[in-house]
């Protein structure tokens, strides 16, 4: 009897985990490949979604910044004019907004950001992605940036 409640509880614990994992992500697309990690919106020609794995595939550059410690850092990551540039920006574009994953947002002169070749979305160690802006004040590094979002 109790070999049976046993099976019957474990089974039970792997539909549920099983179910759960088919949530999806809010406000993105679930793909074969994985969840969307990062996303472009709004006044762009097409709107974007990409997985960490993709992102991560991406050519990459360095950049430099001085951290919380007043040291340099180098981080790694994908130009964000390059992933604005796949979404197709419309002359009539003039912000982007940075989303994090806990809804803080920092907003930016588009024209700014699409002449800065060290701005990045920098990889994070532990998944997922932030905004290096090195000569940008610390409120546009967003951490755990998830949207970028065009006005």
């Amino acid at each position: 009897m109790l070999k049976k409640m046993l099976v019957a509880l474990g089974l039970t614990l792997i539909v549920v985990g099983m179910l759960m994992g088919c949530g999806g992500s809010p406000g993105g697309d679930g793909e074969a490949s994985g969840e969307t990690a990062l996303a472009i919106t709004g006044n762009v020609e097409n709107e974007m979604a990409w997985t960490e794995e993709e992102v991560r595939a991406m050519d990459t550059v360095e950049a430099e910044r001085e951290n919380k410690e007043g040291e340099m850092s180098t981080y790694t990551g994908v130009p964000i004019k390059t992933l604005l540039e796949e979404a197709g920006i419309p002359d009539d574009a003039a912000t982007v907004t940075f989303v994090a994953e806990d809804e803080y947002t920092a907003e930016a002169e588009l024209s700014e950001v699409m002449a800065c070749d060290n701005c990045i979305v920098s990889f994070r160690n532990r998944g997922g992605f932030s905004i290096v802006m090195p000569g940008y004040s610390g409120k546009m590094q967003v951490k755990g940036v998830v949207e970028m979002q065009v006005e």
